[in-house]
């Protein structure tokens, strides 16, 4: 059954976009995130399932250097805090667990750690959000996350980036498709938010492999929010060192502009976007260079979006 192509008012850009849907729920306060490193590592770093980390992956690259030099999360909340109301007008705040395995440890610290993050400036908290690898999920930990929801919106995100175990070994991820899908069923019925975060542009995988992503978010109702996710190389990376010795096919801004036009129609249209693409500092990246700000690149992305009529959901049940 096809969806409808009425675009929702909410929807300024032909996609169910984080920012109004943010500002439609908080009736129109601007609600921003604060990035608090609760200095945690990853079971394929520290030995527990390998070394290295994910090829792909420096973490200094997704982390802002102003968070990295913070070393208390009491400073961390609370700069960061300052830095969205002046630079940002922000008046809403969601606390961002992100680099690393931020449920990588027992209940009882995380307790502590998330304690402490939401106990400064309460009132203009809002949200807590986690990010970690599917394979540190477990029950006792999804009910400590579930404990907050009576006072805060809580959202856990999981990093699918592939769907294929194929591409999951070759980047040394450590856990598999299988793991996100036992982590998707504990999370079921819960009180929890579910983000999930996916990287296309592997060079091994076709178009037509990436546009099966939007098959798998679509089967699983408990998926509230997707962070898409072009594959950039970063200095400090395996796949960084590789890419120096032999460069490979990565995406050109209008390509990837283009595969988001054939993939967000097949996204079921409750899914909220809350990224289209990710940058990581420019002094750590090393392809691809598109040489354009942030904000730049996000509106070329929408323009050609709104160019080709895309309305997410548009083909849902349609192939």
């Amino acid at each position: 059954m096809q969806v409808t192509n009425t675009i929702p008012a909410v929807w300024e850009k032909g996609y169910n976009n984080y920012g109004p849907w943010l500002r439609e729920k908080y009736k129109g306060a601007r609600v921003f995130k604060v990035i608090v490193d609760g200095g945690f590592t990853c079971p394929n770093r520290d030995g527990s399932k390998g070394y290295g980390g994910c090829t792909y992956c420096n973490v200094d690259s997704f982390t802002p250097s102003v968070s990295r030099n913070a070393p208390t999360v009491r400073q961390q909340v609370e700069e960061g805090m300052e830095r969205a109301r002046k630079g940002n007008r922000a008046d809403k705040f969601i606390i961002y667990f992100q680099p690393n395995t931020n449920t990588y440890a027992p209940a009882h610290y995380l307790k502590m750690l998330y304690d402490e993050a939401l106990s400064y400036g309460t009132e203009d908290i809002v949200g807590l959000s986690v990010g970690t690898r599917p394979d540190c999920i477990d029950a006792e930990k999804i009910a400590l996350l579930e404990s907050y929801t009576d006072r805060f919106d809580v959202d856990l995100e999981m990093g699918m980036e592939s769907i294929y175990n194929d591409t999951l070994a070759q980047i040394n991820r450590g856990c598999t498709h299988d793991d996100l899908l036992n982590a998707l069923k504990l999370v079921e019925n819960s009180k929890l938010d579910i983000c999930v975060h996916t990287i296309f542009g592997f060079p091994w995988e076709t178009r037509e492999m990436m546009l099966k992503y939007a098959d798998e978010i679509n089967r699983h109702p408990q998926i509230k929010f997707v962070k898409f996710h072009h594959l950039h190389i970063v200095e400090g990376s395996v796949m960084g060192v590789k890419y120096k010795r032999e460069p490979f096919k990565l995406f050109e801004l209008d390509e990837y502009a283009d595969f988001l036009c054939d993939l967000l129609p097949l996204v079921r249209p409750d899914v909220v976007i809350q990224r289209l693409f990710g940058l990581s500092d420019r002094e750590l990246l090393i392809a691809p260079n598109w040489k354009l700000k942030k904000s730049e690149i996000q509106y070329r992305i929408d323009q050609r979006i709104l160019e080709r009529g895309v309305v997410q959901g548009s083909l849902v049940g349609c192939l």
